[in-house]
């Protein structure tokens, strides 16, 4: 696969933590189109330091139409997307195996793992889930699911070997901020679906309580983080947070379900 049909997408609001650290390890691709939400940090200066990006703005009302709005409506002409969220590292091999890749006619979707960091040193294993982070531009869609976006995309998806950094700088108040507003979301979802159609974590969400002290042992003994010192305590605290967050959410008594207005 030519670089030069790649072109990246990235969604920011206020990545000022983590912007040039992404764009640093970007100088490969042709093009790099940045949606951002108008961001009142620096992450606008950062981003036109780097003669590859182009910047524009939309104001955000829900990840799935901002990522399609990035994808169909900003003038992109390359053939492939490489969708990346602001605290995404592209390692040199991640490059290199897509400069070797020969995808079938079928495939459409290239899906990748992450490696989780946290301040900068890579965990043994994590909660992250893997992502179809580079497709076909005329075969990809987002839409919503909870607090976050799916890509679906029409043909056969295939597996990298290579993975990608996931390494988010920004501080403890803005990720509080942001786990209170994505729980809300999910709690949404797991109060309106049935229990068949939720996935084996939301069945264990659904009784109180009982999700914050199995993510701790699953982190810590599982995945390993037990391993990576005080890294690995920092993710597997944090995940309890989030789950305790979600948690006391879903005790609350239901309300309206609650349309994602903010990034």
């Amino acid at each position: 696969m030519k670089t030069d049909d790649i072109c990246v997408v990235i969604l920011t609001k206020n990545e000022s933590s983590n912007i040039r650290r992404t764009l640093s390890r970007l100088r490969w691709a042709p093009e790099v189109v940045i949606v951002d939400s108008f961001s009142d940090d620096d992450t606008l200066d950062i981003a036109r330091e780097f003669d590859n990006v182009r910047v524009v703005q939309r104001p955000f009302d829900q990840h799935a139409r901002q990522w399609n709005y990035g994808i169909h409506e900003t003038g992109i002409t390359r053939p492939w997307i490489l969708a990346l969220d602001a605290d995404y590292l592209v390692p040199d091999t991640f490059v290199k195996e897509i400069e070797g890749l020969e995808p079938r006619d079928a495939t459409t979707g290239l899906r990748a793992n992450f490696v989780y960091c946290v301040d900068g040193k890579a965990l043994r294993g994590s909660l992250y889930p893997s992502n179809i982070v580079l497709f076909k531009k005329s075969a990809g869609e987002f839409f919503q699911d909870g607090h976050t976006q799916r890509l679906k995309v029409k043909g056969d998806v295939q597996m990298l070997q290579s993975r990608l950094l996931h390494d988010d700088r920004k501080s403890l108040s803005h990720w509080l901020a942001a786990q209170d507003r994505y729980m809300t979301l999910e709690v949404d979802v797991i109060r309106n679906s049935s229990f068949a159609d939720l996935a084996w974590a939301d069945r264990i969400r659904k009784i109180p309580g009982l999700s914050p002290f199995v993510v701790l042992l699953y982190v810590l003994f599982v995945k390993g983080a037990i391993l990576d010192g005080r890294a690995g305590l920092t993710y597997a605290v944090s995940r309890v947070v989030a789950e305790s967050i979600l948690t006391i959410k879903l005790l609350q008594p239901a309300s309206e379900p609650v349309s994602p207005t903010r990034q």
